[in-house]
């Protein structure tokens, strides 16, 4: 059992006080900042250049965190050294480009708290994925946690009937594409570690790989945005109008910030935390939603996230045991890594 009697045993420093606040306030933020952004449940503005611009605050942070300790000729001889390693970046940085669009697109389908419900099935479906790869089993415990957070997704899905204006085959669509969205995350992850695992990149500096990563998920946007842009309406194609939105703006201040914190909570604290901070923000997120954008709050969303929050809390308890990526990197802050 965790003890959690001695406040230290938690947060050992005021420092991961502080992150664990700023992670649950800055990750509800972005559902309620884009939640809000909406006009009658779609964007007055082009999505790519949103994402775009987040990707490239990113790398302008991780260029600035390198270049503290570190001069730009040092990139230059890693990228030699290391060539290969930003093309095997381009696989995880194209999921992570599907899924940050898909972010919005699901958050324009379904309420904050529904939307979060949802995407905690990630932790299962990461250790699902996991097993294939690594053939690792999955324990007793963590196939109950499984159906668990399953019965608490159909929970809430249950009381969507009477708020979603959509026929069924909508609802089926936009759960396909949630489910899309989650898969995306939890094979970039393990895609992620499994090149850890045979050893490429790992001699490359954290900051650099985070540099690898934005350089191919901004040529990814970019990529993407020409065939969305083609058949995108002219009043939002532009990217200049998303400087005249202050939602918008806030949405990309959020978004780059939130990568940094996260990485800093899986520094400073543990994953264990980390599924606390989600199990709390599920129930803010619900007030928040109801308070600020009207979704009221049922029997069933109570139920849903209870339930939910159990599950992870089991998962969490019982996590897949990884194998142990060997130390050879030269940098000992391999873990911070922004996302």
């Amino acid at each position: 059992m965790w003890n959690f009697s001695n406040w230290d045993s938690l947060f050992p420093t005021k420092k991961s006080f502080v992150i664990f606040v700023m992670y649950i306030a800055l990750s509800m933020n972005h559902g309620l900042l884009v939640k809000a952004s909406q006009t009658n449940g779609s964007y007055d503005f082009n999505i790519i250049p949103v994402i775009l611009l987040i990707e490239v605050t990113k790398l302008i942070i991780s260029l600035m965190l390198f270049l503290k300790d570190n001069s730009i000729r040092n990139i230059i001889d890693q990228t030699k050294e290391n060539f290969t390693v930003p093309l095997i970046y381009m696989v995880p940085a194209f999921l992570y480009c599907a899924y940050n669009y898909l972010a919005f697109v699901n958050l324009s389908l379904f309420d904050p708290t529904t939307y979060f419900i949802l995407l905690q099935l990630r932790v299962i479906l990461t250790g699902i994925v996991y097993q294939c790869v690594f053939k690792k089993d999955l324990s007793k415990i963590q196939w109950f946690s499984l159906v668990l957070l399953t019965v608490g997704c159909m929970v809430k899905e249950l009381s969507m009937e009477t708020n979603m204006k959509q026929r069924s085959y909508g609802s089926i669509i936009s759960l396909f594409l949630m489910l899309t969205q989650i898969l995306c995350s939890c094979l970039a992850g393990v895609y992620n570690e499994y090149l850890l695992k045979k050893g490429q990149g790992v001699n490359v500096n954290v900051y650099i790989q985070n540099i690898y990563m934005y350089t191919d998920s901004i040529i990814c946007n970019l990529l993407l945005w020409i065939p969305l842009n083609y058949n995108s309406n002219e009043n939002n194609s532009s990217p200049i109008n998303i400087f005249n939105n202050y939602l918008v703006m806030l949405i990309i201040i959020n978004s780059a910030i939130y990568g940094i914190i996260t990485s800093l909570l899986l520094h400073s604290l543990n994953s264990i935390m980390k599924v606390f901070a989600t199990a709390i923000e599920l129930i803010l997120i619900a007030i928040l939603s109801w308070v600020f954008l009207g979704y009221p709050i049922t029997i069933q969303t109570i139920f849903a996230i209870s339930i939910v929050s159990c599950s992870v809390i089991i998962y969490a308890k019982h996590p897949i045991e990884k194998s142990v990526i060997p130390c050879t990197t030269k940098n000992s802050n391999q873990d911070l890594t922004i996302i």
